[in-house]
This record gives C-alpha cells, sequence and structure tokens, in this order.
C-alpha cells in the first residue's frame, strides 16, 4: 500500500469490510434523490445552506480549463452535527448539521454508508502510518471531528455532445487526506508520471483510494496527490467519492523525518486549504464571499491549487478526446 501510494499515489482496497449491500443501498439513495423533479432539489440548494451542504445544480460549475462538456449534478454532506454545535454556531463554513432530503429513508442510508466508509479511512490512514514509520495514531489523531464529505454525483450523458472522450470533470487533485471512490462504471483516469491519462480499471467488489493534498504534505512528498479526471463515457452514472480530511483547524505539514522544502509542503491549516478550494470550485461561494476575494486593483482574485502544477506538463485539453492504454493500479490491499 506504501509502495503504491509513493508511486503512483492511487491504488485498490479489497476485503475492506462494508458489504455490497450498504453500498448499493446508498447508490439507490443517490438515484432516488436525483429522479425528483428540479425544483424539488433545488429546495436543498448549496448555496442557502449555512455550512456547505445540500444539492449542487448542473449550473454550479469549478473553474477547471480542461472541462469539455461539463455535464453533472451532485449532493454534498459532511460530518453530521447538531445544531447547536459551536463552531457551528460560531460561522464554521464546513461544520454544523447535513441537510436531508424528506426522502425516506434517504438520511438513514446514507449515515450508515458515511458511517462506514469513515472508518474504512481511518483504518488505512492507520495502516499508512505503520508504513511510515510514525508513533500509531500520529494522522488519526488530527481527526477527532474532521471536515470529510461524501459527495453524490449523478453523471448525465447531454444528447448534443458527441464527443465520447469529452472531460466531465476538469484535472484536479483531491484536497483531503484520502479519496475513497467504489466505481461501478468507467469514467475515472489518473495521470502517470510520464504525464498520460489511463483509465482506472472497474473493480466492484474494491474501493478505489486516492492520496490527497493534505496527505502528500504530511509527508513531505514522499506520498503523491495524483492529478485526475472524470471523462464523459456516453451513459448516465453514479458516483459516491468520500474525501477523507483532517480537523478544521489541524495543521498540516511534514511530519518528522519527511521534512520538504518544496512550497507545496509549507505548513497549512486543513480548514483553510479546503475552503479556499471549494471558493474555486464554486461560484455561489465566490458571491458570497466576494470582499475577501476581490481586490480594487487586480478584480477577481484567481484561486489555484499549487499541488496540480504539474498539470503545466500534461497533454493539451484535446488530448482528452483521444484513445488511452488502460493499466491497472499496481496493489490490492487487504485490511481487514
Amino acid at each position: 500500500m506504501g509502495e503504491a501510494a509513493r508511486e503512483v499515489g492511487f491504488f485498490y482496497v479489497a476485503n475492506h469490510g462494508i458489504p455490497l449491500s450498504m453500498i448499493e443501498s446508498a447508490y439507490g439513495a443517490a438515484e432516488e434523490f436525483f429522479a425528483q423533479p428540479d425544483e424539488v432539489k433545488r429546495a436543498y440548494y448549496i448555496g442557502d445552506s449555512l455550512n456547505h451542504r445540500g444539492y449542487v445544480p448542473f449550473t454550479e460549475k469549478g473553474d477547471y480549463a480542461d472541462e469539455v462538456n461539463r455535464n453533472y449534478e451532485a449532493f454534498d454532506l459532511a460530518l453530521d452535527l447538531p445544531h447547536d454545535d459551536p463552531d457551528y454556531l460560531a460561522g464554521n463554513l464546513l461544520l454544523g448539521p447535513n441537510v436531508w432530503p424528506a426522502l425516506p429513508g434517504f438520511r438513514e442510508r446514507i449515515g450508515a454508508y458515511y458511517a462506514a466508509v469513515s472508518e474504512v479511512g481511518r483504518r488505512i490512514c492507520g495502516a499508512l502510518e505503520l508504513h511510515l514509520d510514525l508513533p500509531k495514531g500520529d494522522l488519526t489523531r488530527q481527526m477527532t471531528k474532521p471536515i470529510s464529505q461524501l459527495r453524490l454525483l449523478h453523471y448525465v450523458r447531454a444528447r448534443a455532445v458527441t464527443e465520447t472522450k469529452s472531460v466531465n470533470m476538469g484535472a484536479h487533485t483531491d484536497y483531503e487526506c484520502l479519496t475513497l471512490l467504489h466505481q461501478r462504471q468507467k469514467g475515472l483516469q489518473v495521470m502517470t508520471r510520464q504525464d498520460e491519462w489511463v483509465d482506472v480499471p472497474v473493480k466492484p467488489e474494491a474501493y478505489v483510494i486516492n492520496i490527497g493534498d493534505m496527505m502528500e504534505t504530511w509527508t513531505g512528498g514522499y506520498f503523491r496527490s495524483t492529478l485526475h479526471r472524470v471523462v464523459n463515457n456516453g451513459r448516465e452514472r453514479y458516483s459516491m467519492p468520500f474525501f477523507m480530511a483532517a480537523d478544521y483547524d489541524a495543521l498540516i505539514r511534514p511530519a518528522p523525518g519527511f521534512e520538504s522544502d518544496c512550497p507545496r509542503h509549507r505548513p497549512f491549516v486543513a480548514g483553510d486549504h479546503l475552503l479556499r478550494m471549494l471558493m474555486r470550485d464554486f461560484p455561489y461561494l465566490r458571491r458570497r464571499y466576494r470582499d475577501a476575494w476581490m481586490t480594487a486593483a487586480a478584480g477577481e482574485v484567481t484561486i489555484r491549487n499549487p499541488f496540480e502544477d504539474r498539470l503545466e506538463n500534461a497533454p493539451s485539453a484535446t488530448s482528452a478526446n483521444r484513445d488511452v492504454r488502460v493499466t491497472t493500479p499496481r496493489v490490492v490491499s487487504n485490511i481487514r
């Protein structure tokens, strides 16, 4: 697992302990929500929440230069805290209660899935601590009230689109520690060290795990936060990435023995980094906090993620339309 995290930044985990029935139940809840009329879904619009929870319509587009035909909607959830949580009452944008649709069983099914995949994420972090020879709990002790997010995604094939390899979600790294993704259909692509896009084969019995920005910094670049994207393969599909993160106030810096001079690995606060990237990805946040990201001289500030700088050496956006070879990530791990 550690070798794959170093060399690729992506790997599979099998025998993870989450029953396929629970995974399919969560998919079913997502499908039921997205099947509702637009006016019903928009009643849960994320821009109406105080802590970034709820429905993300097709029009809420991120700033990805290589997106050719972005055509998905989403529903965002996170750690479900009570309405009297002190951080929520203090105005923390990433902590507090979820927005729950009025669908029978939705909260129970999605809540159970969030808890299960979160536990798997903690066990993977524990395994990586062993590989890094860090004290037990050195990483997970910074995840007591994490800003981990679960995204329910619904990719739709636009009738007007004729190019089956168009980019549906542009090239990016994930901002957190780990991402856990169950795949039922193709679409995910990863950039190799040779700057080639490769398809991630579907293995329904396993989770695809990738390293995020926080984990790269914790390890001083020893583990890689790898660029990836989603291409439009011409069919409707659902996806449920879980983004395992640290606590909002956790100071993310290289662990002892993993010091780095790379500017990307300068210490940062976990919540600040995630919020900054969400500002880039969500127009409603830029509108809401316009004053924080504007200057009289320069206009709107361009928000960049330094972990994505590798993209400057990558193939052009038009390469999304060429055929790519298929490779298999190297490691399938048993963490039970």
